[in-house]
């Protein structure tokens, strides 16, 4: 069946893969001590032109933010967040888990906004009874968005300078970083990103990668036994090398910024095939995530045929569904979905 349910349906690039056949009998140290993590690493820093960062390596999404999320905060802490975004809706309550709240402020097709973040801080911390409530520690946000939304540059240095304000560190969720770095829309760039936050993440999983995310510090700002913190989590992969080739082979020659571009591309002509339908955006994203509102009827109908993502009731008739590209993605896939629709 056709599908453009997600954008991690297949494996890895094929040059991931043959990076890992290529080194599979290679005798190397385990957990991320070996000289292709190290190679990955100092490729990272150069590419975020950030030769101070520190850079580490996690298996997926959900288990990097509730890790980095919980390293950065103390006990009475929580974490501060669009009430869309991921760690407060899709992660099956992870971050709780460890023990930290999720704070929520009114999201915007997915963002949050500086004068909010600081209208949240000022009333907090005027509030005199401050002391018996949940204090915020950290702001998070998600480039792209769950919307497939991006933030511009100024919308990113007014949020981080609030943070700074407020001595909050800025974690951005990067699970989709490479598409909204693509993005034709964008003003951001992967410099850009280390610049503006003190914690984010590359990720691979969606990007070209079996699984991995590249967690990076940016401000010398790693938190305090934070691999034995990691291991004390169940994360720590012994066979690190398996992420470590992999994200040295994504940032070899662009390749991570290449297949990203070409979700994008993909995403474009998906975009142009969608109008010439007739399909009714839900809002406009800039990403290679897309949203158009069905008729419940029709949607049952095209269910039978292709796979996308439920995403919310419009109304009582209506819903809204999301088709995903992704580096996978091919001309023929657009083709066979054109005869679809």
């Amino acid at each position: 069946m056709l599908s453009f349910e997600c954008d991690y349906l297949a494996g890895a690039h094929p040059k991931v893969l043959a990076r890992l056949a290529e080194t599979n009998f290679e005798p190397l140290p385990g957990y991320g001590a070996d000289k292709y993590c190290e190679s990955a690493k100092e490729k990272i820093k150069k590419a975020c032109a950030c030769p101070q960062a520190d850079v580490h390596f996690l298996v997926g999404g959900t288990q990097t933010n509730s890790i980095i999320i919980a390293s950065l905060l103390h006990d009475c802490e929580g974490v501060l967040s669009a009430e869309t975004g991921h760690i407060g809706v899709h992660e099956a309550g992870a971050v709780e888990y460890t023990g930290h709240k999720v704070l929520t402020l009114p999201a915007h097709a997915g963002k949050i906004e500086a004068n909010e973040l600081h209208s949240y801080l000022a009333r907090f911390y005027a509030d005199e009874s401050n002391s018996h409530m949940v204090q915020p520690g950290m702001v998070y946000i998600s480039h792209p968005t769950e919307y497939g939304t991006l933030y511009t540059k100024a919308e990113l240095e007014g949020i981080y300078k609030i943070c700074r304000e407020y001595s909050l560190p800025l974690f951005i969720d990067g699970a989709r970083l490479g598409y909204g770095i693509a993005s034709r829309e964008t003003d951001v760039t992967l410099p850009d990103i280390a610049r503006l936050c003190d914690v984010f993440y590359i990720g691979g999983t969606k990007v070209g990668a079996l699984c991995g995310e590249a967690v990076v510090f940016t401000k010398s700002n790693t938190p305090k036994y934070f691999t034995t913190l990691v291991k004390q989590h169940g994360a720590l992969l012994a066979k690190g090398r398996l992420l470590g080739v992999q994200f040295d082979t994504l940032f070899t020659d662009g390749l991570y910024f290449e297949i990203s571009r070409h979700a994008i591309d993909m995403a474009e002509k998906l975009k142009a095939l969608l109008r010439e339908k007739g399909c009714r955006f839900h809002l406009e994203s800039p990403t290679n995530q897309q949203f158009i509102v069905l008729e419940n009827s029709r949607m049952a109908e095209l269910d039978k045929k292709v796979r996308f993502c439920f995403w919310e009731a419009v109304d009582e008739h209506h819903t809204a569904v999301r088709f995903a590209t992704s580096w996978s993605t091919t001309e023929e896939d657009l083709e066979e979905l054109a005869k679809i629709l």
